[in-house]
């Protein structure tokens, strides 16, 4: 896994602890990490590709965004989905 993966996977944890009371922890950062890697398996890669962790970002982050949704009242995956939107990728 490269340096600049690891740093926008860095950058997603950061960004979702400054807009949401109860950020992404490190283990979300782990699954989120572990289903990319299955993703690009299942693609034919061993290489992680930004593009992988878009692909799962949605599905692993949103149950985890769980205490926003109440006080927002938008779903995980809209939370989810505007993380992903919120932070440049590499």
């Amino acid at each position: 896994t490269s340096s600049a993966l690891l740093d926008y996977l860095q950058d997603l944890l950061d960004a979702s602890r400054q807009r949401h009371r109860s950020g992404l922890s490190p283990r979300a950062g782990l699954a989120l990490l572990h289903a990319s890697q299955a993703w690009a398996m299942m693609n034919g890669r061993e290489m992680v590709l930004p593009e992988d962790i878009q692909a799962v970002g949605t599905a692993v982050m949103a149950h985890r965004l769980g205490h926003d949704i109440e006080q927002s009242g938008q779903s995980g995956r809209t939370l989810a989905d505007a993380l992903l939107n919120s932070v440049p990728v590499p």
